[in-house]
């Protein structure tokens, strides 16, 4: 079956998917970095409460998930498919529902109705993301259009993720209310409109995978219910099937290293801000935006290492700088430096002002910016290395199956991100809440004494826990051999197993094939 001549995408392409990430990666900023804090410090929730609110939706979600990329796959020869796009109508549902976000950050409410609206708002946010996931590798079969793609979202990313860590200083500065519930609400009411507004980019810029002359002559299919029975059976030996590709399993261990890391580091940094560094919302915010700007630095610098080098020595770099920065850390708690709260109250809520020579501290300056930046230029690596790595293996797949599957992979990746932020949530608010860390009173918000146990245990979880999850990503690391050489072997090969080969053109390009996919030659192009 020949394939279809391909649009070249241009800049508008590149950063019109990438905006998606704006909701993407903006609305995960907002719930790691803030949600377990308002729900613990404004909204009386114990730290149990908050990571079951976090953690349930997760359970729905191991349905919605591949489901929502099972059937995207399956509308390609449909109605709607053909006239809408089997990716682009969940696109459009969104649109209007997304303002819902706002809705989480209401104070003063109960437990049920906080699981509720984040549940209903997570559900609207799978139906995006999914199917948004696969429309890069769609548009493009190139390694490095589709570095390039990975590489603008990733910059979108850590942009939204500036947005969401700076606007409460915002927010402060202008409306007042200094640690105050509103300041939330206002910022989950733009980034609401905000994100319909990407979605609506989104479609109008992107293209899906053009149809073939062959595909053209299918017919659309009726309704069968019989089929639609058996799409939960159908949809789950999918799912699992993607496990048996050797790649898919490497780049979801480096995946879940990287991720799990900043999950659990984003959970308790506000808590060790508050009670270590004795800093209120201001200091928290403008810290996440000076290591959000850094991580917007760090994946300037990773594209161009990934697309010359491949992912592997980008991703040991950025898992020593994160580390580096979490032992700096745990020295801060160790040493308590003398003098850095006083230093940081004369700064008057404004931590930049120390790089001015009127309010330069040199100490200041060290535990306020090195540790962060650090982190940041670590962290925006780690978020690179596994999308600029999805993005090629459909083309894996596509070897040992002959089918292009983006929207499973794209669910599998979703529902095992979901799940592990679960996890990682989970676990750090139950550790947190077991070593004894009060909630404010809920009539009464704000921030309240803290025990010397419950902000050791804050601060071990926060240092101890991330450098465990890299170092398992980093072992894996070292069997991971797929970069823009063996991926343009691959690719030619899928090409010639397209035409009807039944040998492979070299015995290493047989080799790097069989080392990708972890299957025999024999058994590819679903045979």
């Amino acid at each position: 079956m020949a394939m279809p001549d391909t649009r070249k995408p241009t800049w508008a392409a590149y950063w019109g998917w990438g905006s998606g990430d704006m909701l993407g990666a903006g609305a995960q900023a907002v719930i790691t970095g803030w949600l377990a804090f308002f729900f613990i410090n404004f909204c009386g929730l114990s730290p149990v409460e908050t990571g079951l609110i976090l953690g349930l939706p997760r359970l729905l979600e191991a349905i919605t998930c591949p489901l929502i990329g099972y059937v995207s796959d399956n509308l390609r020869h449909t109605w709607i498919g053909r006239k809408v796009g089997r990716r682009k109508i969940f696109l459009i549902l969104t649109i209007p529902l997304l303002p819902a976000f706002a809705l989480i950050f209401v104070a003063g409410q109960t437990f049920v109705y906080y699981l509720a609206t984040f549940v209903f708002f997570e559900f609207v946010y799978t139906m995006f993301l999914i199917p948004w996931e696969t429309l890069a590798a769609e548009m493009t079969k190139d390694y490095k259009e589709k570095a390039k793609f990975a590489g603008v979202r990733m910059m979108i990313a850590q942009s939204s993720a500036i947005l969401a860590s700076y606007l409460p200083t915002l927010i402060i500065s202008h409306f007042g209310g200094k640690d105050s519930p509103s300041t939330f609400l206002i910022m989950a009411a733009i980034f609401g409109g905000l994100f319909s507004l990407v979605v609506t980019i989104v479609v109008l810029t992107t293209w899906e995978r053009p149809y073939t002359e062959a595909e053209k002559l299918i017919r659309p299919e009726p309704m069968d219910w019989g089929k639609a029975a058996m799409i939960p059976v159908n949809m789950f030996r999918d799912l699992f099937s993607t496990l048996r590709l050797k790649a898919f399993r490497q780049h979801l261990s480096l995946y879940l290293g990287g991720y799990i890391s900043q999950d659990v580091f984003n959970t308790a940094f506000p808590l060790f801000v508050t009670t270590v560094m004795l800093g209120s919302t201001l200091l928290i915010s403008q810290l996440m935006t000076t290591m959000y700007v850094a991580q917007l630095i760090s994946v300037m610098i990773a594209i161009n290492v990934i697309i010359r080098t491949g992912p592997v020595v980008a991703y040991r770099w950025a898992i020593a700088s994160v580390s580096a920065a979490l032992l700096l850390f745990l020295t801060f708690y160790l040493i308590r430096p003398t003098g850095f709260a006083a230093g940081v109250e004369r700064l008057d809520g404004n931590i930049f002002s120390a790089l001015l020579p009127g309010g330069f501290n040199a100490a200041v300056v060290f535990w306020l910016f090195v540790p962060i930046i650090l982190a940041g230029l670590g962290r925006g690596t780690l978020n690179f290395v596994p999308w600029g790595v999805y993005n090629y293996l459909p083309d894996v797949d596509e070897a040992v199956t002959g089918q292009r599957r983006e929207g499973i992979f794209a669910g599998v990746m979703t529902l095992t991100r979901k799940v592990a932020q679960s996890g990682a949530i989970v676990l750090t608010t139950s550790l947190i809440g077991m070593g004894g860390f009060v909630a404010a009173d809920k009539n009464h918000p704000g921030a309240v004494t803290q025990t010397p146990h419950a902000i050791q245990v804050v601060t071990l979880v926060m240092v101890g826990l991330p450098i465990l999850v890299m170092l398992a990503g980093m072992v894996i690391s070292w069997s991971f051999r797929l970069n823009a050489r063996t991926h343009a072997v691959l690719v030619h090969e899928v090409e010639r197993l397209r035409a009807g080969a039944t040998e492979a053109e070299t015995p290493e390009s047989r080799r790097i094939v069989e080392d990708l996919t972890g299957w025999k030659w024999e058994r590819l192009w679903g045979r």
